[in-house]
């Protein structure tokens, strides 16, 4: 039985939000399943998918905290 683990971070997908929505967290279970059911032939039944909320303050890349990335990201673009 397959077990996926999906990370995101904390925070909504529009403004007022601070965190996936329930209907945003039936649809990743349903699509990651339907991968696992076309790709490996794995029935859906069988495939568990489990979402970790991550808070912006415990996720960083490019070597910097979240926050920072995307701030410096967006002084590049308005150069």
């Amino acid at each position: 039985m397959p077990i996926v683990t999906v990370q995101v971070t904390r925070e909504g997908s529009a403004p007022g939000r601070n965190s996936v929505t329930a209907e945003e967290k039936a649809e990743i279970i349903k699509g990651v399943s339907e991968v696992l059911l076309n790709v490996l032939n794995k029935p859906l039944e069988s495939t568990y998918v489990v979402i970790e909320e991550v808070d912006l303050d415990n996720w960083g890349w490019g070597g910097l905290p979240t926050v920072q990335y995307r701030q410096q990201r967006a002084a590049e673009t308005k150069s």
